[in-house]
């Protein structure tokens, strides 16, 4: 969906008008008898009133006043959400909104709840028309233009991660991700290198091979990158995007229902880092920005790694496997070694690594761990909570490092039953020279059933947090 700045409305236009509180509503120049409905509605605490001229159509909208800061915020996307399902319900194609709140954080995120809930996955459907929803464009009377950038090129990003998480593997493996990726990269200005199977041999990436080997498609490790003109960081900030494409557990194979069936989300991390440097590069951010994607599927191939195997990382440390369904680590440990040669500011790894951040959290909040310092950590929690995308920092406590011991070789990749998302972080952790924070999105990555803008299927979460966290850390 398009959002555009507009300075006139035309008298057939259906419009949003948005009011901070009922007051504002019901001292507005209404007809009588008109007010008189608008009260009634009012002192029902209705929240979205309705107005039917026949030739155009009102849409009252009035915030629940006694939501503050980042509650208001995601009240304002929920109602974007509200008048999104009213508009494709009447078969509207476009409204104007019409702001009287004098906010622009307000209406931002009002309108980017609309323009969220617009998405559709609807490449493998015979009869798309019949499903796509009318309501496609939205104008902001006398709107900020760069406002309106910045929420078309943000929703824009989020729907490229939608679409990667939501493709099934029959067309999505890790070549034909990095081959979108690719053309991606060419249409924004942003420097990719794609490397293949001899040279993540050469570069000695047995995280990557070991899980690799039981795919029919070879592995990729897709590096993009973001140089902008004076750019307010020397040292690059590096994105890592774990990229399995389908999960099977590999020899440790999973149940189907609930489990392996939604497994063509477990490449959610890298279709985050990649929408992130869409969005960065689309808006000219002049911050330096690395993204690192090792991909490849797991499957339980006759020359799968197998448990009790030991393998030999990038970095050269040795690891036992116990569980071939404990991958994502893996491949992620091999780019996050590789990430130190560019003597980075900060590492942010995302990774839909563990159930157990799932069951901890569900869908609310993402699991964040890591050894930056603690102001970088509020600093992207602070993010989190302006964007409705939260995270709850667990601790990497060194008891947990026991729990990795092994017998016969440097660390094992699974350690106890319990902590299981820590010690998936605590074995990352042993990759990592640098400033470095792990966020776990295994519960918001992908829905199951329908929450409100956020859809259904992938959520194509990461992106406005770590482009609210840019913004804040870089003060831009």
């Amino acid at each position: 969906m398009l959002l555009y700045t507009c300075d006139q409305i035309v008298p057939t236009q259906n419009r949003i008008l948005v009011f901070n509180n009922p007051d504002e509503v019901r001292n507005h120049d209404w007809p009588s008898a008109e007010k008189e409905y608008i009260n009634l509605s009012l002192d029902n605490n209705q929240k979205i009133i309705h107005l039917n001229r026949f030739i155009q159509c009102d849409i009252l909208v009035v915030a629940d006043s006694t939501k503050k800061d980042s509650a208001l915020l995601e009240e304002w996307r929920v109602l974007g959400y509200d008048i999104h399902e009213i508009a494709c319900r009447n078969k509207w194609e476009e409204m104007v909104l019409v702001d009287f709140t004098g906010s622009p954080t307000a209406t931002e995120a009002f309108a980017e709840g609309i323009a969220l809930s617009n998405y559709q996955f609807l490449k493998y459907f015979t009869k798309q028309d019949e499903k796509k929803h009318s309501f496609q464009r939205m104008g902001v009377f006398q709107g900020d233009p760069s406002l309106v950038r910045r929420i078309n090129t943000r929703v824009h990003a989020v729907n490229i991660a939608r679409d990667l998480v939501n493709e099934p593997v029959s067309y999505l493996n890790a070549p034909q991700l990095s081959e979108d990726l690719s053309n991606l990269c060419h249409e924004n200005g942003l420097a990719v290198e794609v490397l293949d199977k001899t040279q993540i041999e050469s570069l000695r990436m047995g995280g990557l091979l070991a899980v690799n080997r039981g795919s029919i498609d070879p592995p990729r490790f897709i590096i993009m990158s973001w140089e902008p003109e004076n750019p307010v960081n020397q040292a690059p900030l590096v994105l890592v995007g774990k990229g399995i494409t389908f999960d099977t557990g590999g020899l440790s194979i999973k149940p189907t229902p609930g489990s392996m069936d939604e497994m063509k989300c477990d490449m959610a991390g890298a279709a985050a880092v990649a929408g992130t440097l869409f969005a960065i590069a689309g808006l000219n951010l002049p911050v330096r920005t690395i993204g690192l994607i090792p991909a490849t599927d797991n499957r339980p191939d006759g020359n799968a790694y197998a448990p009790g195997d030991v393998i030999r990382m990038h970095n050269n440390t040795t690891v036992e496997v116990l569980n071939c369904d404990a991958e994502g680590r893996l491949i992620l440990a091999d780019a996050l070694s590789y990430a130190a040669k560019y003597k980075p500011e900060l590492v942010i790894d995302l990774a839909t690594l563990t159930g157990s951040a799932m069951v901890t959290l569900g869908s609310q909040a993402a699991a964040i761990m890591g050894t930056a310092p603690d102001d970088t950590f509020g600093t992207l929690i602070s993010a989190g909570f302006s964007v409705h995308e939260r995270l709850v920092r667990f601790p990497l406590w060194d008891d947990y490092a026991k729990l990795l011991e092994s017998e016969i070789a440097d660390v094992k990749n699974i350690g106890s039953r319990y902590a299981g998302a820590i010690t998936a972080g605590k074995f990352l952790e042993r990759f990592t020279d640098f400033p470095w924070i792990h966020i776990d999105i295994a519960g918001t990555a992908f829905l199951s059933s329908r929450e409100s803008y956020r859809g259904i299927g992938g959520t194509g979460t990461g992106i406005r947090l770590l482009l609210e966290f840019i913004t804040k850390y870089y003060q831009l």
